[in-house]
């Protein structure tokens, strides 16, 4: 029996405990710290220095010793760290993981559009979801995380209109629960989009007496139906708060299922859509194909090449300082 030869662009099967270990080394050795995002697989989690949100990520950048940062995550994090660490090499394990989120809000687009807001009287300022590029984000007034989205839109002056980009559904959501009047980009995350109320009510259905934690990003119709709407870490901080064994469904990426375990291995958890096989597992549906390019293959082929590396770029300046007072005060 012949054995085929790998097909190019696809990673060779190599056993994940060897990764691990090659990974642990070639940290020492490259003078590398990892951050990792809570949505990449619970492997590079479990191997990474740091693991949280956009927000503690952002913070904990700022921490970093090693002359080297590895963002596993997607581009706009990794631009994020370059920004305030301008003296660091940052590397990213594939330039490809994008955001739906940032590429639905290209600069030219949101320059424009603030253009004729202006000529047409508006007296405004724009705050921008962190999941946009460094080049938007040098256009913009604020930056904010689910974590600080409250916190932030209550230091827009009252005066202010506010431009909310470009997560609509985010920013109908902070409209609500803050009262003030939003202009919304029309951009939503892939990932959060493609809930539907009929799978997560067949979840609740099959799951009875379980409680709907979902991310302000998915779709209103999805949060009518939560018990509690949070960003990744707050999620995470509340299913830490009870002690006693209960079942939640998981409205956002899955791979945020590996830290909720960790947190609070008591609980069950289901991502929704919660679909039980016939062995009694839960598929994990929704996946972000982005985030997925984050593989312990590319980690470790990162850390031996010293590349793909995020560049400085001009405009990090600009988007640096507006970062820093969002995100660092």
């Amino acid at each position: 029996m012949s054995v085929g030869l790998p097909i190019a662009g696809q990673e060779t099967c190599e056993d994940p405990l060897d990764l691990m270990e090659e990974i642990d080394r070639l940290k020492k050795e490259t003078d590398t710290t990892i951050l990792a995002h809570y949505y990449v697989d619970g492997e590079i989690q479990d191997v990474a220095d740091f693991v949280g949100d956009s927000l503690k990520l952002a913070r904990d950048a700022t921490t970093v010793t090693t002359s080297r940062i590895l963002f596993s995550g997607v581009h706009f994090m990794a631009e994020t760290a370059k920004m305030l660490n301008p003296e660091k090499t940052v590397l990213i394990p594939d330039l490809n993981a994008g955001c739906s989120l940032a590429e639905s809000c290209r600069p030219e687009d949101l320059k424009m559009f603030q253009d004729d807001l202006r000529a047409n009287g508006h007296n405004f300022e724009t705050v921008a979801y962190i999941n946009t590029s460094a080049a938007v984000k040098s256009l913009v007034d604020w930056i904010v995380t689910s974590g600080n989205a409250r916190e932030i839109i209550d230091r827009v002056p009252a005066d202010k209109e506010i431009l909310f980009v470009p997560d609509q559904h985010l920013g109908r959501y902070l409209s609500e629960v803050t009262g003030r009047k939003m202009i919304l980009w029309p951009g939503s995350c892939m990932v959060h989009e493609i809930f539907s109320v009929q799978d997560l009510l067949r979840a609740k259905r099959n799951n009875p007496g379980s409680e709907v934690v979902a991310h302000p990003e998915c779709p209103h119709s999805i949060l009518e139906h939560a018990d509690f709407i949070g960003g990744t870490e707050a999620i995470r901080k509340h299913v830490m708060a009870v002690a006693e064994p209960h079942t939640y469904l998981v409205a956002t990426e899955a791979n945020m299922i590996h830290p909720l375990e960790k947190a609070a291995p008591q609980h069950r958890f289901v991502p929704v859509p919660g679909v039980m096989t016939s062995t009694g597992e839960t598929c994990a549906c929704n996946r972000c194909p982005h985030m997925a390019l984050n593989t312990l293959q590319a980690v470790r082929n990162c850390l031996r090449d010293g590349k793909p590396e995020i560049e400085w770029q001009p405009f990090f300046d600009k988007a640096r300082d507006v970062v820093a007072k969002s995100l660092l005060k």
